[in-house]
């Protein structure tokens, strides 16, 4: 009997210890999650010219307060966080400039940085970097490996009159630019051909017809992959 009682004993306890266990180990993996807020804040001011880590933090606690998350900038202008999430950052830099965040996941613990600079003077022109949950910079290609050229960007037409067209409009058209958007909802980028922008009125209207509609991409496998693209076929 004292035999018996001493099994159930030791299994209740072995039950007990695994469970334990496991909490421990979904804790210390909920911690590990940084949010978006406490990265921006961790952000060398290198990384970011404008900002001080101070402007930073009152712009988290002006918009969790539902107040206007404006401050001004070390150039004496006005900067203005627009959007947080708990993986989600967006300022208004500038009146021409914008700047997102992302933590993307990279494992079951893991995360990592996206950022996009985006800058119009007039046109809007985008660079997408990748980071470190410490910011170390990482390289693009590894995160970014599918990256479009301008024909992914139209519909390139096989019908020879038509393909004659085509390669007029395109001539005009040689500076490559795009803009580029995270979403706060969902780990998708998105991509719009801004060069027609840039260009003469008249060649631009002759490009229009051959644009195709913006590049989706989603996050998978620690990268982003094209959804919609016909990329580099």
């Amino acid at each position: 009997m004292n035999t018996n009682n001493n099994f159930r004993y030791a299994i209740n306890s072995t039950r007990l210890f695994v469970t334990l266990v496991l909490c421990f180990c979904a804790t210390c993996g909920i911690s590990a999650q940084k949010l978006a807020k406490e990265v921006f804040i961790a952000m060398p001011d290198s990384l970011n010219l404008l900002l001080t880590s101070v402007n930073r933090a009152d712009c988290i606690d002006f918009l969790e307060s539902n107040m206007p998350a404006k401050v001004e900038n070390r150039l004496g202008g006005t900067s203005e966080m627009t959007a947080l999430t708990d993986d989600y950052i967006r300022m208004d830099m500038s009146s021409s400039s914008n700047w997102e965040m992302k933590l993307l996941p990279a494992g079951d613990t893991l995360q990592v940085i996206c950022t996009i600079t985006t800058v119009c003077a007039p046109v809007c022109d985008s660079e997408i970097r990748f980071y470190t949950t410490d910011w170390k910079e990482l390289a693009i290609a590894d995160y970014f490996p599918q990256k479009p050229v301008m024909n992914d960007f139209l519909n390139v037409p096989s019908k020879e009159e038509a393909l004659y067209e085509f390669n007029k409009a395109i001539v005009p058209a040689d500076l490559f630019i795009y803009e580029a958007k995270l979403s706060p909802e969902d780990e998708e980028l998105t991509l719009t051909l801004t060069t027609p922008e840039y260009m003469e009125k008249e060649a631009a209207e002759k490009l229009t017809p051959f644009l195709d509609r913006p590049l989706k991409y989603h996050w998978s496998n620690n990268r982003f992959l094209p959804l919609n693209a016909r990329v580099n076929e």
